[in-house]
């Protein structure tokens, strides 16, 4: 084999992979700078939604443009449809053996994982007399109702730029473990404000992204349909949690650090059952 192959082959699609992922890449940190400076001007609270989490969205629509093929095959499997006979998701990331029952647990536990993340990291902070205070939702600026749905909305704008898009980008090369730590890392120095805090915020904030994005990036491994509201649904449980037991906002170093650390413990069941869902996987396209 010689190291000039067809655009079609190896070189040909690691060099697609390369510039998908920059042209994303450089959109999507742009475009949330832009967002997060006119925001004030728009009169949108914070507190309701924040702007800068439609920047991965707007580096989607970039890629789309350029490569509306691709986009349309990256894409499978982040909204509603018909789950194929052959099993196999159609990022190439495969099923979990188990069918649409071993699925539909897997989604119900990668939820479930968001509310563990809170109930460890806000029990933690008030075992060590930090103020970890439920806050009652009635109490919020706007209503509650309103902040669930631009939450969600928001995190969908995020997610479909790093579960969508980058993570079945970066799968294919590194595998689901890898690609998961690699896209968190991303994800997390994608949030440039957070390195401008105390280096313990910093490396709390960063832990909580690798180890979310494992989460993610394993619990929606083999999941054929949904996966963008999945992935939405697991940033906003979470969002909403801090919102309401936390004070992480503030600055203050320690709830950060807790919370990254409740991250890296809930992401370790996903980790340790990893071996196990690889050879249903392996057994089943076998089959």
């Amino acid at each position: 084999m010689t190291g000039t192959e067809p655009s079609t082959g190896r070189l040909g699609g690691m060099r697609e992979w390369k510039a998908e992922a920059g042209v994303f890449l450089s959109v999507a940190f742009v475009a949330a700078g832009v967002f997060g400076a006119v925001q004030p001007g728009t009169g949108i609270p914070t507190e309701v939604v924040q702007l800068t989490q439609f920047g991965p969205a707007a580096g989607v629509a970039a890629v789309a443009l350029l490569w509306p093929a691709r986009i349309r095959r990256r894409l499978a499997g982040a909204l509603p449809g018909p789950r194929g006979s052959d099993g196999t998701a159609s990022d190439g990331s495969g099923s979990d053996g188990g069918g649409a029952h071993g699925t539909g647990r897997r989604e119900a536990l990668l939820l479930l994982t968001a509310p563990l993340i809170i109930v460890l990291s806000a029990g933690a902070y008030a075992l060590v007399g930090g103020d970890a205070r439920l806050t009652d939702p009635r109490t919020l600026e706007h209503p509650f109702a309103l902040v669930v749905a631009a939450q969600l909305v928001g995190a969908c704008g995020e997610e479909i730029g790093w579960r969508c898009l980058l993570q079945p980008l970066a799968r294919a090369r590194f595998g689901p473990l890898a690609a998961s730590a690699l896209v968190g890392l991303v994800w997390g120095l994608w949030h440039v404000q957070v390195l401008a805090q105390a280096p313990a915020y910093a490396a709390g904030f960063l832990a909580a992204t690798v180890a979310m994005s494992v989460v993610l990036g394993l619990g929606l491994e083999g999941v054929r349909a949904n996966r963008l509201l999945l992935a939405g649904g697991f940033h906003t449980l979470v969002n909403l949690g801090m919102l309401l037991a936390m004070d992480e906002e503030s600055g203050a170093v320690l709830p950060m650090v807790l919370f990254g650390a409740a991250c890296l413990v809930a992401a370790v069941p996903w980790v340790l059952r990893r071996p196990a869902v690889s050879i249903l996987t392996a057994a089943h396209g076998a089959r």
